[in-house]
Order: C-alpha cells, then structure tokens, then sequence
C-alpha cells in the first residue's frame, strides 16, 4: 500500500516558510518555492524573512502571498540577537493556525526549535547530524548538494515535483523602464558591456580593488566598455577600483534598484564579480560570469550552469571560511591571480552570443561617470 506524503495527506491552505537570510540566499531558494507552489497552488503560502523580503514576496507574488517579518532571535546573526520580540511573534503565529511550517533557514537545530515553537499541525526541515529526531517530514541535511538542490530535496520528500533547478528573476516593466533610462544617460553600448561588481557583504569575501582594476583595464584595452556596480553604500570600494584604472569606465555604484540592477545584469555580456548576490543574479537571467570566490563553500553556492558561469578558487586549509575579517593573509583571494581572470572572461566573452567588442582600445563619447547625485541605495 502506498502511503501518502505529506503534502497529499495534509492538504494544506495555510503554509508558512522559515529563511531569514539575504538576496543570494533567497534566489537559490526560488526552485523549492516553485515546486511547493506548483504542490499545492491554492494553499496561501507566507514567508518568515527579513525586512528587505519585502521586494522579493512582491517579485515572486506567483510563488509566495505574504512576508512576515521575523523579528531576530539568539543565534541568528542576520539581524540584531535578541530573543525580546519573540514571545508576541509565537503567540501571533499560533493563532494564525497554519497547517505546514518548513524550515528552509539551514541545517537544523535551533532552527527547527523556532519552527516548533510556530505551532503549526505539521513541521517539515532538516536534521543536522545528531540531531534528535523532530516529528514531521525532516530529512538529513544534504551537506553534498548545491544550495538550490538542498531545498528541492526537502520538497521532494514532502511529495512535491522537484525537477526544476533553475533560478529565475522575473523583471518587471520598471525595471526595464530603468535599464532603458540609465542606458540613454550613460550610453550604454550591450553588445560590448562587461560589468565589474567588487562587493560582498563579507570583506573576507572580496576580491582586491586593485586586482579587479587590473583586470578592467586588459578588458577595457581589449574594446569591451566598463561598468562598475555596487550599492551607495559600496561607493568607496567602487571609486577605489575606478581610481585604480588607467582606461575610463561608467560608474553606476548606487544608481539602480534592485531590479534595475537585475535589468543591467541581463543585457550585459559578462559578469565579474566576487561570490556574492549578483552572482546568483546572474545566473537567474543567464548572463555569463567569471565568479572569484573568496572563503565561501563553492560546492554549495557555485552557480548549476558550470559553462555559463566559471567560478576561480584557491583552497587553502582555512576554508570554508567563517571569518568576517580574514586573520591569515586572505591567501584564498591573493591566490587567483589577474591574468587567469582576464584570460577565463575572454574566454567567457569569445563563447556569448552577441558580445561585440570595439576596437583595441577605443573609446566611447560619456564613458566616464563618477557623479555621486541621486545614488540609491539596493537591498
């Protein structure tokens, strides 16, 4: 006799989804809230995440109904650590009586002690090693798997179609009216644009200023057009890379929202970038990069696309890294080197259809912008 999974059994109309966590982790989570979505497409499904989630839930309305700010708690570093807010946020969640809570934050342990704590008929998540076992549809933590594979396992034990990887960021008619408006102002040439993003949230993330200025200008001689991206708030690291360069560059550090940003990404011919957010933009509009990641887990964060998207690493004994500021030297970023950068993005940019240099090192009318009016700031 075939027993039921979960989601069959349950039939749910109330979920809510535990990941607090930031835009890349949010983007490697879109093909798990596909399959849930397409599981059980008339269950109105709310996610617990931070603040900024805001714009992702009205971005992926299709996938999820409703953000519920998580309000932060003892363990969870991505906002202040503190337990205060988490009386009144329990209570609320048990009065909304949901049927399904997942835990889609992590691993386990303390995570599913909050998602417990939600009150829902049904819990569903992962154990780490060791763990207890907890009621419900828990799985070991797939520590082998890419980070979208991770979830989509999860969806595959509760009984939902998990044959999706692909990531995706569905650009709106504003985000288009944005790219249209910044590329008149800045005269934006696609065909040759190559777009260097040197921030991470992490400084053990980054790759040098300098470096990524070295490789800007070899791209810029060889008739690619520059631009560099970045928040507001990442406008020093971005002036430091400009300054850095002999050849000219746009510099639109500030100059767009998120979604505008994700337009940009798109109609570029190349990305290069440090493992970070717009990395996984990237791959969610299928615009190459060259991704030099720095301390991160690549098995886990890589892009799935290993052709369209080529990440450079070194691998000393530090790694995984779990320092904000690296205490060794950061031999993982002195050790990719400028030269095989350049030469892995000219090989990236010599297979993307429709990528058209200029001639060796011509110039474009306007390609200099260091104006810092009007910057805004990208969640």
């Amino acid at each position: 006799m075939t027993v039921p999974s979960l989601l069959a059994a349950l039939a749910p109309r109330r979920i809510v989804v535990f990941r607090a966590l930031q835009l890349g982790d949010m983007l490697c989570a879109v093909p798990a809230l596909r399959a849930l979505r397409a599981a059980a497409p008339q269950a109105h499904i709310a996610l617990i995440g931070l603040p900024w989630a805001r714009t992702f839930v009205a971005r992926y309305a299709t996938l999820v109904d409703e953000l519920i700010v998580f309000p932060g708690a003892v363990g969870f570093p991505e906002q202040p650590e503190s337990n205060d807010g988490l009386p009144a946020f329990f209570a609320q969640m048990r009065k909304r009586r949901f049927d399904l809570a997942i835990q889609l934050h992590g691993s386990g342990g303390i995570a599913n002690d909050l998602l417990h704590d939600l009150g829902a008929r049904a819990d569903a998540g992962f154990v780490q090693p060791h763990e207890a076992p907890r009621e419900g549809c828990f799985i070991d933590w797939p520590d082998a798997l890419p980070e979208p594979e991770r979830y989509l396992a999860l969806m595959s034990a509760l009984g939902a179609a998990a044959h999706d990887r692909r990531l995706s960021f569905p650009l709106t008619a504003p985000d288009l009216d944005e790219y249209s408006a910044l590329r008149a102002s800045h005269g934006i040439e696609e065909a040759r644009l190559v777009l260097l993003h040197p921030g991470s949230q992490l400084p053990s993330r980054r790759w040098p200023a300098e470096r990524f200025a070295a490789v800007a200008d070899r791209l810029a001689a060889d008739g690619w057009q520059i631009a560099i991206t970045g928040t507001a708030a990442e406008a020093p690291l971005t002036c430091a890379v400009l300054g850095a360069m002999s050849a000219p560059a746009l510099h639109l550090a500030g100059a767009t929202s998120l979604g505008g940003l994700a337009a940009l990404v798109a109609h570029a011919r190349l990305v290069v970038c440090n493992d970070t957010g717009i990395s996984h933009i990237a791959a969610a509009v299928a615009t190459a990069s060259v991704v030099v990641a720095c301390g991160s887990d690549t098995r886990r964060w890589a892009p799935l696309d290993h052709a369209r998207h080529r990440v450079l690493a070194d691998y000393p004994a530090c790694r995984p890294c779990m320092f904000r500021d690296c205490p060794y030297g950061h031999p993982c970023a002195l050790n990719v080197g400028v030269d095989e950068v350049v030469e892995t993005a000219r090989g990236q940019l010599a297979r993307t259809p429709g990528a058209q240099p200029g001639a060796p090192g011509s110039l474009h009318e306007g390609t200099v912008s260091l104006s810092f009016e009007g910057l805004h700031h990208v969640a």
